[in-house]
């Protein structure tokens, strides 16, 4: 059994034998625009619905205000945490920086007191050095000199 189609075929239908029915359907489609129009149109609604009701909320609550406010206090005591916490750290450097100061000064002293007791030490541990040397004896004023044999005085 074969379909007839008016718009491709256009020959007539082949003919049937006597007692057989055949029943043709024709079904004409058409494009039409109208399911885009209802598409637009109900895009259109949607769109002015959620600009009424982003501007018929009204005033924002005071529970807004209120969280503003905490979320403001939280962030300023934050700042607080954060500057004492950079004062602690330039305190602390100062400390250790006072200390090694303290230390280079000490080490300084030490160093000092080290090199004048190895100076004593070498002092000591040294014979002492005698230097004799001939000094003639000043002349008299009156041109007579005397010389006398003296003890040592204590």
């Amino acid at each position: 059994m074969t379909q007839y189609d008016p718009n491709a075929d256009r020959t007539p239908p082949p003919v049937q034998p006597v007692g057989h029915v055949e029943v043709v359907e024709t079904m004409v489609v058409r494009e039409s625009s109208t399911g885009w129009w209802i598409a637009g149109i109900l895009g259109g609604v949607v769109l002015i619905a959620v600009i009424w009701i982003l501007f018929a909320r009204g005033e924002a609550p005071a529970t807004d205000e209120a969280l503003l406010d905490a979320q403001v206090a939280a962030a300023e005591a934050q700042a607080r945490a954060d500057q004492a916490v950079i004062q602690g750290q330039v305190a602390g450097a100062q400390v250790g920086a006072d200390i090694a100061r303290s230390d280079a000064a000490r080490a300084q002293a030490e160093a000092a007191r080290a090199q004048a007791e190895a100076r004593a030490a070498e002092a000591r541990a040294q014979a002492p050095v005698v230097i004799e040397r001939e000094v003639p004896a000043p002349a008299p004023a009156d041109g007579v000199a005397e010389v006398s044999p003296t003890s040592p005085q204590p």
